[in-house]
């Protein structure tokens, strides 16, 4: 950062301290929010942006390559009148980016004439255009081949990154459903629950939350089908980038036995996924010694850095017990481990078994305990049964990432007619997502304590929520001002993510200059 710019960070920051600093305050006899005498008026020259961010995430996108790797890849269009590939599918990202969540809102970006200065565009697509767009993806191919552009520059973003970084990657796969109200959207059908839409299959790397891989299914399909082919496309695209070793995970619709002995071969690639509780496999584990059988002692979710607290009164737990509600509370948990071979399997693999002790209350009386299992099959031989019981539960992250995906980009919103182009808007609008991992993971991080900062605010962006994203980082008001043949965005106002936004623009500046 510039010194003059600082000195400004400064200021801006210290007036905002003072006015936020603890102070011992009267009884006041009016509200804080006093303004009264409000007026408007139109300003005649100076143009102001109010996500103002979006400048630095398309610098982003220009020192990674996106728009010429997607250009590369996909052919849709015959000729350019006068937009290319990458502007269709960059105009849906940077709208979800801006904070809006439905191709409509196009229309609002479309006729602020400071965000296409801001971008250098004379203008836009429109909301009839871009649906147009997302229609002229006709075969699963012209899908993937989006989605091949966007992992190549994501491979690239993951090379520019410590050497720790490839130590292992984590693959996770999940289903989720994606209902819609509308009648005639083709390819669409009724889930097991009896929701109509689609059944969207998600593979994503869980070290940085991002979505490798989307497919959209009818809602009747189950969520596995398909599954192992994405997942070698996963690997893949590890491997290629660096990662020295490659777990995957997934739960007990994942565990797809006829793949297992195939991917035990590959001497880089692990696999944990949870197994249906059959019968059989209950047989197994009533069968265990109670020697066999191994305390699983979680560790806790956080740590006090103060002192602790008292819990206020449980009142759901009181309700139930003053109605004589049957409750289930969690009383120990144990773990054990056996050899075994699934049918569709040549060789036998690693069953970790968990036993959960629950006893069942009704009132303030105890009826009974009971014993329920859960199994997760692996090929890691080395890592304790207990390591693998919690990694194997924090998949559930990907529940997380599942959630953003839905409800922070609106990627599962189906806004066009058919699956193949509901399955095309899912994979730009998810490109948002990604841009904020980038993001993150771009950012520069020096020595120092300095550089400890810095690798915690990248590792905050990563995890941090689409909306707090955007919240932070993307809506910070700007006047877009022209000077020469530089784009200027002034600030216009002080926040806390305005250091980091700073040093990431003149990173990514410098090195699309060199």
């Amino acid at each position: 950062m510039k010194n003059h710019n600082r000195q400004k960070f400064l200021r801006r920051k210290r007036r905002i301290q003072r006015r936020l600093r603890p102070r011992r305050f009267a009884s006041r006899p009016v509200p804080v929010f006093t303004a009264r005498n409000i007026h408007y008026d139109v300003c005649g020259r100076v143009r102001a942006l109010g996500p103002g961010g979006i400048g630095a995430v398309h610098l982003l996108a220009g020192r990674v390559g996106l728009a010429h790797a997607i250009d590369g890849a996909l052919h849709l269009l015959k000729i350019h009148l006068p937009y290319h590939e990458s502007d269709h599918v960059l105009n849906i990202a940077y709208n979800v980016m801006c904070g809006h969540d439905c191709l409509q809102d196009l229309e609002l970006l479309r006729n602020d004439e400071a965000y296409l200065d801001a971008l250098g565009a004379s203008r836009i697509p429109d909301p009839t255009t871009a649906g147009d767009f997302c229609r002229r993806f006709e075969s699963a191919d012209q899908v993937d081949a989006l989605q091949d552009a966007l992992n190549a520059v994501r491979a690239g973003v993951w090379k520019r990154q410590d050497p720790a970084f490839f130590d292992r990657a984590v693959i996770d796969a999940d289903g989720t459903m994606a209902p819609t109200g509308g009648e005639c959207k083709a390819g669409m059908d009724i889930s097991y629950d009896g929701q109509w839409g689609y059944h969207p299959l998600v593979v994503s790397l869980a070290n940085t939350r991002e979505p490798l891989y989307l497919l959209n299914r009818p809602a009747n399909r189950p969520s596995h089908e398909q599954a192992a082919g994405y997942l070698d496309k996963g690997i893949a695209l590890c491997r290629a980038a660096g990662f020295q070793s490659i777990l995957l995970r997934g739960d007990t619709d994942f565990s797809q036995t006829a793949h297992l002995d195939r991917w035990d071969d590959q001497k880089d690639v692990t696999f944990l996924f949870g197994i249906d509780a059959s019968p059989k496999l209950k047989i197994l584990a009533e069968l265990l010694d109670e020697s066999a059988w191994r305390t699983l002692a979680r560790p806790p979710r956080y740590q006090v850095k103060t002192q602790g607290r008292a819990r206020p009164a449980n009142v759901k737990e009181k309700i139930v017990a003053e109605r004589n509600f049957e409750r289930l509370r969690l009383r120990c948990e144990h773990v054990a481990e056996i050899e075994y071979r699934p049918a569709k399997c040549r060789k036998a693999y690693r069953l970790i078994i968990t036993r959960k002790t629950i006893d069942v209350e009704m009132g303030q009386e105890k009826l009974w305990d009971e014993h329920r299992y859960f199994f997760h099959i692996t090929n890691d031989r080395q890592t304790p049964a207990a390591e693998l019981v919690f990694s194997a539960n924090q998949r559930c992250d990907q529940e997380n990432l599942i959630e953003q995906l839905k409800n922070g980009v609106k990627a599962m919103r189906l806004p066009v007619d058919d699956l193949t182009s509901n399955w095309a808007y899912m994979v730009m609008a998810s490109l948002a997502w990604s841009l904020k991992a980038w993001w993150g993971l771009m950012l520069p991080a020096g020595g120092g304590r300095a550089g400890e900062t810095h690798r915690k605010q990248k590792h905050d962006v990563v995890r941090m929520e689409f909306k707090r994203f955007v919240a932070s980082v993307v809506r910070l008001p700007c006047q877009v001002i022209k000077s020469g043949r530089r784009l200027i965005y002034r600030l216009l106002s002080w926040s806390s993510w305005q250091e980091p936004l700073l040093a990431g623009v003149a990173a990514w500046r410098t090195r699309a200059q060199c």
